[in-house]
């Protein structure tokens, strides 16, 4: 029985070397050459098992031999590599039918699994896809480990329109990959219609999501369609799924099972025809064991999980998307500031709790504040220092947004510490309790415009109950809601 034979093509003799040696050792025949046209001719004389492809060489690009390579030997698998090392590389390379896509500086190691996989893999037909042609790759920037693995998995989700969940920091970037996932899959040319769960008044979301008919609840005066309904034939982006109530999550869990819904007060069935992309930053397996997310739903949405590392996690990317977002801003500042050596070490010493929204914030402050085109680490010390020092008050900036509960912790240990010096703590629950209790109940009432049914439904307390608390707490009601 003869040995397998891989056909690897790379304008790179140092690459065309170790490759050859790797897979010689792997018990494979090699065969290399730097040019497109002899791998071709190879393919078309019915040589090699296996074909590894650079994408840039001197006569012809790489990825446009994988459709024709695939229409006379649709058994025949391609491997493509390349140093571009972008995910409009891997998603060009999936479309067009490669069987994998390899990064440059890639591990040899991953390119034998690679290879071994390959050849065990029983032929489909593959019917390769026109990728589109967007002007750029949608702002996901980096070429680290990390980001290449992401740049793959989006590659090959473009083909199928199987539920995704991302999970990640705030200003990780969930909602470009949902993007980049809608505009490089199948359903490209239909809308893409994001909600955020966290943005939406709990009584408000089923309507949101679904539409409701006149009529359907006080100020219902005509039909509207809802997110379900706008995103047909597209994407519906669900974000921060983490934070929908309990209702709205039985209701999407029957949507998803049975893949039709009804409006709001309707009774008509309309077909779900969406694919569903969810983020969060929480962590659902907690949520579930706290009993406030279905773990139904949660694997109904899990499908493809997906992780987005934080920008510490991918310190290597960090130059990449200084100078990219300095770029960005260059127009209305009239010149492009650079970053020197120490500045950049600066940067990526950095913990980024804000991630790539928080380095993106600081690069347009530094170019709408800073005219010297050069900007040295006293700068960036400097401007890193203020925004250390916002976050920590909880006023924001461009550090990651401060949760409810880190809110209330960072207000508990100020009103703890207060009694090391000499202050008498007395009732405590009670008083931090009416602390939380008055602003809510004031906000909800103004929400509502002082309607103490809808704010006591909203609140999940009984109308005498709120009636109750507003007066013990002294709450200022607003007359004329019912």
């Amino acid at each position: 029985m003869s040995l397998p034979t891989i056909l690897v093509a790379d304008d790179d003799r140092s690459i065309r070397t170790v490759l050859s040696q790797a897979l010689g050792r792997g018990g494979y025949q090699v065969r290399t050459t730097g040019q497109a046209s002899t791998l071709w001719q190879w393919v078309e004389e019915g040589e090699g098992d296996l074909v590894i492809t650079d994408v840039v060489m001197p006569d012809e690009n790489g990825l446009d031999l994988i459709p024709r390579i695939r229409r006379i030997r649709p058994d025949l698998r391609v491997v493509v590599m390349s140093a571009q090392s972008t995910l409009m590389t891997a998603v060009k390379a999936t479309q067009r039918g490669a069987f994998e896509y390899l990064p440059k500086p890639f591990d040899l190691k991953e390119v034998l699994a690679v290879v071994a996989r390959a050849l065990a893999t029983p032929a489909t037909p593959v019917q390769p896809l026109t990728p589109p042609q967007p002007d750029e790759q949608m702002s996901l920037i980096g070429r680290s480990v990390v980001m290449q693995d992401i740049y793959r998995i989006i590659a090959r989700l473009t083909t199928s329109d199987l539920t995704v969940m991302i999970n990640g920091e705030s200003g990780t970037g969930k909602e470009l990959v949902a993007r980049a996932l809608h505009e490089y899959g199948r359903r490209r040319t239909g809308p893409f219609v994001a909600i955020n769960m966290a943005a939406i008044p709990r009584n408000l979301i089923e309507s949101e999501l679904f539409g409701h008919e006149r009529g359907a609840f006080t100020g219902a005066t005509s039909r509207v369609a809802g997110r379900f309904e706008q995103a047909a034939g597209g994407t519906l982006f669900l974000d921060e799924i983490g934070d929908m109530p309990p209702e709205a999550q039985t209701r999407l869990l029957r949507v998803l099972q049975d893949g039709e819904f009804t409006t709001v007060g309707g009774t008509v069935p309309i077909r779900a025809n969406v694919r569903i992309i969810a983020a969060t930053h929480r962590d659902l397996r907690q949520a579930i064991r706290a009993g406030t997310f279905r773990e139904d739903l949660y694997y109904r949405l899990n499908v493809v999980p997906m992780r987005l590392p934080p920008l510490r996690e991918r310190v290597e990317d960090i130059p990449l998307l200084a100078r990219h977002f300095l770029n960005e801003n260059a127009e209305g500042a009239g010149s492009v500031r650079v970053l020197d050596d120490e500045a950049m070490a600066q940067l990526q010493a950095y913990r980024w709790p804000g991630n790539v929204r928080e380095l993106e914030n600081l690069m347009r402050r530094i170019t709408a504040l800073h005219p010297q085109e050069s900007i040295g680490a006293d700068i960036i010390a400097a401007e890193l220092a203020e925004a250390s020092s916002v976050a920590a008050q909880g006023e924001g900036g461009g550090g990651a947004a401060e949760t409810l509960a880190e809110a209330v912790e960072r207000h508990l240990r100020r009103f703890l510490s207060s009694g090391q010096d000499g202050m008498p703590l007395s009732d405590i629950y009670d008083k931090v309790i009416a602390e939380v209790e008055r602003p809510l109940i004031t906000m909800t009432l103004a929400a509502t415009r002082g309607n103490q049914i809808r704010a006591a439904a909203m609140l999940g307390l009984n109308r005498n109950t709120l009636r109750k608390k507003i007066r013990d707490l002294d709450i200022p009601v607003v007359r004329g809601g019912t």
